[in-house]
């Protein structure tokens, strides 16, 4: 069984920036433009992106948002907890992991417009996924706010917000 460390070395993954470890592995060469991309987007987009994406139990995937969807399939080690917070302010929480008997889906689709964080479900473990994004990642469309900023927009999920919002 490989260890985070292994995955790391192998999948050549680097720190991301909303916490975790990541490397694209794929970006389409078909493009879409801009005119058939609602208007948050902020140019053409390829038609999708895909990455491995590794989280450690000692970290976490801050509250974030994309104008995209984002599909998450799951790979090896513990579950992940993926919290999702809709635009309308409802709050859920999806396991991803392969344990379907408790409840857990090996795949998940993320509607373009939620915030979503995420973390490990057991101590001392790792997940491994791969994220597909369509249309394609792009940093521009990357919105990650800071805790209070998100309490602001949703001050019923305090609690929630404090645990996986990025400190700011």
């Amino acid at each position: 069984m490989l260890t985070s460390t292994d995955w790391i070395q192998a999948l050549n993954l680097m720190p991301h920036p909303e916490g975790g470890y990541y490397r694209e592995f794929h970006r389409s060469s078909i493009k879409l433009h801009k005119n058939s991309l609602p208007p948050d987007f902020k140019g053409e987009r390829e038609l999708g992106s895909v990455i491995h994406y590794m989280l450690t139990s000692d970290s976490f995937s801050a509250f974030h948002k994309l104008s995209s969807d984002e599909i998450w399939h799951f790979h090896d080690g513990s579950a992940f907890l993926i919290h999702l917070i809709s635009p309308q302010g409802e709050y859920s929480v999806i396991r991803l992991g392969l344990d379907v008997n408790v409840g857990q889906v090996p795949c998940f689709v993320i509607p373009a417009g939620y915030f979503f964080g995420a973390e490990v479900a057991e101590e001392n473990s790792f997940a491994l996924a791969s994220c597909t994004v369509m249309p394609a990642f792009n940093f521009a469309e990357f919105v990650m706010p800071t805790r209070d900023e998100l309490i602001s927009i949703f001050p019923h999920l305090i609690n929630e917000i404090m645990h996986l919002g990025r400190k700011g």
